[in-house]
C-alpha cells in the first residue's frame, strides 16, 4: 500500500512538472512562430510598423503604445481595463476578433497552444525597462 501511494505521488509530481514546463514555452521556437507576426510587428526594437511594437507588450495597457493609430475597439478595451498579461495575450492570440471585437488586426490567430506559449516566451525577452 505504501508503494502504491508513493507511486501515485511521484506520478502526480512528474505530471505537474511537465504541465508547468509546457506552459513556459521555448523562446527559440517562439522566434519561429514570430515569423508570422514580424511582417506587421517588431519585438526586438520599439518601432511601430503596420501593427504596434510588441517590445514591452507584456504588462502594457491595450491600445496604449505611443505613436500607433489603434482601432476604437482596442482603445476602448484598454480604457475598460484590458492589460496584456500572459492570460489575456493567450486569449487574444488564439482569436483576436473574439477577444477585442472590432480590432483592425487581420490575423486570424494561432490555434496551437504550444505555439502561443512559445511566442509568449519569445516576447517576454523584449521587455522595456519601465
Amino acid at each position: 500500500m505504501k508503494y502504491h501511494i508513493l507511486l501515485i505521488g511521484v506520478s502526480v509530481a512528474i505530471f505537474a512538472a511537465c504541465g508547468a514546463n509546457a506552459q513556459e514555452g521555448d523562446s527559440n521556437a517562439g522566434a519561429t512562430v514570430f515569423n508570422k507576426c514580424k511582417i506587421c510587428h517588431s519585438a526586438d526594437t520599439d518601432q511601430n510598423k503596420v501593427g504596434p511594437s510588441l517590445n514591452g507588450v507584456i504588462g502594457r495597457v491595450a491600445g496604449s503604445h505611443p505613436g500607433f493609430s489603434y482601432s476604437k475597439a482596442m482603445i476602448d478595451a484598454g480604457k475598460a481595463g484590458l492589460k496584456w498579461d500572459e492570460a489575456s495575450l493567450r486569449d487574444y492570440l488564439h482569436n483576436p476578433k473574439a477577444k477585442v471585437k472590432g480590432t483592425k488586426m487581420a490575423f486570424a490567430g494561432l490555434k496551437d497552444d504550444g505555439d502561443i506559449a512559445n511566442l509568449l516566451a519569445y516576447l517576454g525577452q523584449f521587455q522595456k525597462k519601465q
